[in-house]
């Protein structure tokens, strides 16, 4: 068997889909069960109580009215012409009203183990996407200020969601949209131009709908250390476009810098008003009006989204002759799926764009493209949180004696909003990127971040990571008792027994499907739950088994049991772009 990129579950589901449907040819071929016009499709899935079996089917149940019979009597017939000869499975039993559940025999534990052995950095990755090109677009925060708590969120999901989906066998493109055009780099600029002015004269104006942030104040104060008062006689346009040029690619540099500190790297980083000196903006708007989406109004070109049940138009190309966000969108993603040529175009974003996931949909349609080419994870808010303390900095404890929690909403340094760079400083890059993918994208989100600095098995990154120290540190001491982990490809893993044993095994066998469902859903969590899992199995094996001290056989097949749960580990750590540590 190849054991490359092996995926033991899937494998053992497809096993058993083609034994229940051999079963069924040869029941009705033997006259047991009459010619049915039209099968049913049915499940193969895990039984919550595994001692009811491995894996369980309906086949039987789905299919009564196919065969006008009930569904014990079905799975009785079947079950006669049930083959287990070159499968996983040793047995298959009636349950309830037609259940047939199957068990696994010592073959494909043994298999498990020997396929991570021998995948070992790349056991967990699969062929599943065929090679099918994925753009995955994420954080893409506005270049006009620092990012914030949402895109630290963002920024872990879309880096780990990429991951995934690359492991699960897709081509995967990270990218970040530079929004470096339109409405927000006008006000941008607007802003940047009163703040410098106001270091002349404090009277110039300063509307309230600019940019209030200290960081606009900054950056004019850098402008007017390399420039002085040059600028102070020049026109406003003038002075507006010069503190545009030298503060817009600073602010991209300082974006790129903190999140390769957050350790993700973009594979293209794609410039809005790029975009629009090209004309791509003027030609999806030729499409749109050459597919009849396009009216004019009051001196506006308009989107007729309503056309395509929409709640309301939208304008294209304002009175002014300037196009909108809204139109750019449309080109950005007509060059992702046309222009780029990308199966699939994911969008990770926060909540409250909730509205406009439609409203692109159908403007895909009207592009005449496949709106489910388009995908987007809309992610909810982050709720901060943090041991409550009195006005002397001691920490509240609630009835049980345990930390009273808080919320927290402003930086300690700025006083304002918390940014990305803010808690980078406050809690370790590990703790953050696990942090904020322990939940599905779509639910709210507490971080502790208390929780998040502790070095103990309640802080769940640091009981992962301290899993896979601790078969390190096994190793180290069993080699220096002569017993290495030479040769333990070889191991007679058939003595692996031990309920405690087989659950590890199990859920080793699990991986590869998680992380095809991590891609498929969207939802890379499933991968921290998993590696949580994946832990707590191991510690319950290791204090349930002894490596050391049995005979030299069992001894050999639990090190090699060891050495493949490390690989699982360290793999689902590297999915996550966290440390994986060797001592702790």
């Amino acid at each position: 068997m190849n054991l490359v990129k092996f995926d033991g579950m899937n494998l053992a589901k497809n096993q058993i889909a083609t034994m229940v449907k051999s079963a069924f040819e040869k029941a009705i071929a033997a006259g047991e069960l009459p010619q049915p016009e039209v099968m049913k499709d049915f499940v193969v899935e895990i039984p919550q109580d595994l001692r009811n079996g491995d894996f369980s089917t309906n086949a039987a149940m789905v299919n009564s009215k196919a065969f006008k019979s009930n569904p014990r009597a079905i799975a009785t017939a079947i079950m006669k012409y049930m083959e287990f000869d070159g499968t996983f499975f040793e047995r298959a039993e009636l349950a309830g009203p037609g259940f047939i559940n199957f068990f696994l025999g010592k073959e494909y534990f043994e298999t498990v183990v020997r396929a991570v052995l021998e995948n070992g950095e790349n056991y967990g990755r699969t062929e599943y996407g065929q090679g099918k090109r994925y753009n995955v677009e994420f954080v893409s925060a506005n270049p006009t200020g620092p990012m914030h708590l949402g895109n630290a969120r963002g920024g872990a999901l879309g880096d780990i969601l990429a991951e995934c989906l690359d492991w699960a066998g897709y081509e995967v493109t990270r990218e970040f949209l530079i929004n470096d055009a339109g409405n927000q780099i006008e006000k941008f600029g607007m802003s940047l131009e009163g703040r410098y002015m106001q270091l002349f004269d404090e009277s110039y104006p300063f509307d309230e709908s600019y940019y209030q942030g200290a960081d606009i104040i900054a950056r004019a104060k850098e402008f007017q250390a390399i420039h002085g008062d040059s600028f102070v006689n020049k026109t406003v346009d003038e002075r507006k476009q010069a503190l545009i040029e030298y503060a817009l690619p600073r602010n991209v540099a300082d974006m790129k810098a903190h999140l390769e500190k957050y350790r993700i790297e973009y594979d293209v980083w794609f410039s809005e008003q790029a975009m629009r000196d090209k004309g791509d903006v003027e030609k999806a708007i030729a499409i749109l009006t050459e597919n009849g989406y396009t009216y004019e109004k009051d001196g506006a070109l308009w989107y007729k989204g309503t056309a395509l049940g929409e709640e309301k138009d939208e304008v294209l190309v304002r009175a002014n002759g300037i196009s909108t966000y809204f139109a750019a969108d449309i080109a950005y993603h007509y060059d992702k799926l046309v222009t780029r040529s990308f199966d699939k175009a994911i969008n990770v974003w926060g909540a409250d764009h909730h509205g406009h996931v439609a409203r692109m949909k159908t403007a895909m349609t009207a592009l005449g493209l496949d709106a489910s080419k388009l995908d987007v994870v809309l992610m909810q808010l982050v709720k901060l949180i943090g041991d409550a303390k009195d006005e002397n900095g001691n920490v509240i404890l609630d009835e049980s004696g345990k930390p009273k929690k808080t919320e927290i909403r402003m930086s300690k340094r700025t006083g304002k909003a918390i940014q990305l760079v803010d808690l980078l400083d406050e809690i370790p890059i590990d703790a953050a990127r696990f942090f904020f993918n322990t939940r599905e994208p779509n639910t709210h989100l507490i971080f502790d971040l208390d929780l998040a600095i502790q070095e103990n098995s309640e802080n769940p990154v640091y009981y992962v990571q301290y899993a896979h120290a601790r078969i390190c540190s096994i190793l180290r001491q069993l080699e220096k008792e002569n017993l290495t982990a030479e040769g333990i490809e070889n191991a007679d893993l058939s003595l692996l027994a031990d309920p405690a044993e087989i659950e590890l095994i199990r859920t080793l066998s699990y991986m590869p499907g998680e992380i095809i469902a991590a891609g498929k859903a969207y939802d890379p969590s499933k991968i921290t739950k998993y590696s949580i899992t994946l832990a707590t199995q191991f510690h319950r094996f290791y204090n349930a088994c002894r490596v050391k001290g049995e005979d030299e056989a069992l001894s050999k097949a639990r090190l090699a049991l060891c050495v493949a749960t490390k690989h699982a580990i360290a793999n689902c750590l590297k999915i996550m772009n966290i440390t994986i540590p060797q001592q702790m």
